[in-house]
């Protein structure tokens, strides 16, 4: 049974971040909110709920095209081979906000995704997010919870999110209504930036 906690975005209680972070820290699985979609999430350097996620979302730990979530971009050499400055300039214009950026892959990335050649990097305008992640000290891989209402393509309502997920998650953040437009994808990893999913961030910054 997943817990529900409700986290306010304006002033994000110290007290529940810590709560989420233990949960990460333990092999945990998480819904939480960012500036776009509900995402699900779990510490970047846990093997077994790296798996889990892989599982409920039917790919391949090694395939999966997971988004890492980062407080800001002082760790992007982490995860990432040195950018150039041009490169540089686009981030900082668009983080945080709404847009994952696909960049080149550095020899350092955690084992599961030591072969992948590029990495989605996420820093969401969402004080909750962002904090769970300070606190971790590290990233959150996340991927979207997708809704099989053709309608409606995400779930949006954190009551409705928990009655869906509730025996596949370990909790579930009310962060109030999500957004039911994900990110704009962006590739930066060749000479040129090329979109590849229009989202909720404007292209016009680029």
């Amino acid at each position: 049974m997943a817990e529900l906690i409700r986290i306010y975005e304006e002033n994000p209680n110290p007290k529940e971040i810590r709560k989420v972070v233990e949960v990460l820290r333990n092999g945990g699985l998480i819904i939480y909110p960012t500036d776009t979609v509900y995402g699900l999430g779990c510490d970047i350097n846990n093997m077994k709920a790296l798996e889990k996620v892989a599982r409920i979302k039917g790919v391949k730990l090694e395939k999966s095209n997971f988004s890492f979530i980062c407080h800001d971009l002082s760790n992007l050499s982490d995860y990432v081979k040195q950018i150039d400055t041009a490169t540089f300039k686009i981030l900082k214009r668009a983080l945080p906000g709404p847009y994952t950026f696909i960049l080149p892959g550095s020899k350092s990335l955690p084992n599961p995704f030591k072969k992948k050649k590029t990495v989605g990097i996420r820093v969401p305008n969402n004080k909750i997010a962002l904090e769970i992640v300070k606190q971790l000290g590290n990233p959150i891989i996340s991927t979207s919870i997708r809704d099989e209402d053709y309608v409606l393509e995400y779930t949006t309502d954190p009551e409705l999110i928990l009655e869906k997920w509730d025996k596949l998650v370990d909790l579930v953040i009310d962060g109030g209504y999500g957004d039911n437009e994900a990110s704009t994808v962006i590739d930066l990893s060749e000479a040129e930036p090329k979109v590849v999913r229009e989202g909720k961030g404007s292209l016009e910054i680029f």
